[in-house]
């Protein structure tokens, strides 16, 4: 049975990816969640790829964490996250850091899913909510969607992670376009990755944010910018916390289209923080908002599941 303790590494060929142990019980005390922020794509792309490592594993391009951390922990993170995470020995430092520094198991449940439920993206507008990495919208990206959208809690993990992650994937899918044509796998970019010549197509669909969900939904649907309703909603490993439960429900009501659909992967249950896919699937089931359905059973050490949620009065 899993502990509280961080666990072995098993999942995926992602470094930093690892059983999701969240071994920080949340405190009691109410907490002070972070205000919303876009984050803007800078001009200049070279500078996003900085000073990172980028890794290849099947078709996705990502800065590598450990390097990531590492320059985090001299200057870059003015959150303080890295330093706070290392010092607690913990994944999880609830109001202040949320987990976005690593790529959690069911993450990589979730593409599978994507590829054998064949899920399609086209022209679709898709929200990576708790995203992390973000590579779940980056999927959903090279699927041709009309518009991705990032939220992560943490502001350092958008500038440091997500947005890295998405210049990567899009500078590559740029140049793999345009060279070459012969078929053949590129080298994983272990080294440095070569300067972006380009300003690619596909970063001109997405935007990204940071801070609580709340907030978040506010700033979307209080904004001057034009704003549509998500078809696609991509979340994993959301469901540690019971006490986050209400405002992930709530936002996934306010953003999500009368048509759309929420793809949700979890654990069965997260040790030492007490949440998990039945608890979270019986909090929506008593709030008469959502149907769900359990459309996928990862039946390997710890029970990992994929739910889809849609509206009750939906088509």
């Amino acid at each position: 049975q899993e502990s509280t303790e961080k666990s072995e590494q098993t999942a995926g060929p992602v470094a930093g990816s690892t059983d999701k142990p969240r071994d920080e019980t949340p405190s009691k005390k109410k907490l002070c969640f972070k205000a919303a922020k876009e984050h803007d794509i800078p001009e200049n792309l070279d500078k996003v790829l900085e000073n990172k490592v980028v890794e290849r594993a099947s078709d996705l391009y990502y800065v590598n964490m450990g390097v990531v951390e590492t320059t985090c922990l001299d200057d870059a993170d003015g959150e303080g996250i890295v330093s706070q995470s290392v010092s607690s020995h913990s994944d999880l430092i609830p109001g202040v850091y949320e987990g976005g520094l690593k790529i959690w198991e069911c993450t990589f449940d979730l593409i599978d899913f994507f590829s054998e439920a064949e899920i399609q993206f086209a022209n679709k507008s898709v929200l990576d909510l708790g995203c992390g990495a973000g590579l779940l919208g980056i999927v959903a990206l090279k699927g041709k969607a009309g518009k991705v959208h990032f939220q992560d809690y943490n502001s350092t993990v958008i500038d440091e992670i997500t947005l890295p992650n998405a210049v990567a994937n899009c500078v590559a899918e740029g140049s793999q376009t345009v060279s070459g044509g012969d078929g053949k796998a590129h080298e994983p970019p272990s080294k440095r990755p070569k300067k972006a010549e380009r300003s690619p197509d596909a970063l001109t669909k997405c935007r990204f944010f940071s801070g609580e969900w709340s907030e978040v939904s506010q700033l979307l649907l209080s904004s001057r910018k034009p704003f549509s309703k998500y078809d696609i909603i991509l979340t994993s490993e959301t469901t540690y916390n019971p006490d986050y439960y209400g405002t992930l429900h709530d936002t996934l009501a306010k953003l999500l289209d009368k048509n759309g659909r929420v793809y949700l992967a979890s654990k069965a249950h997260y040790f030492g923080v007490g949440g998990g896919i039945h608890l979270f699937e019986k909090f929506v089931e008593e709030r008469k908002v959502f149907r769900t359905s359990i459309v996928k059973i990862i039946d390997k050490g710890l029970q990992r599941y994929i739910m889809e949620m849609a509206f009750k009065d939906s088509s």
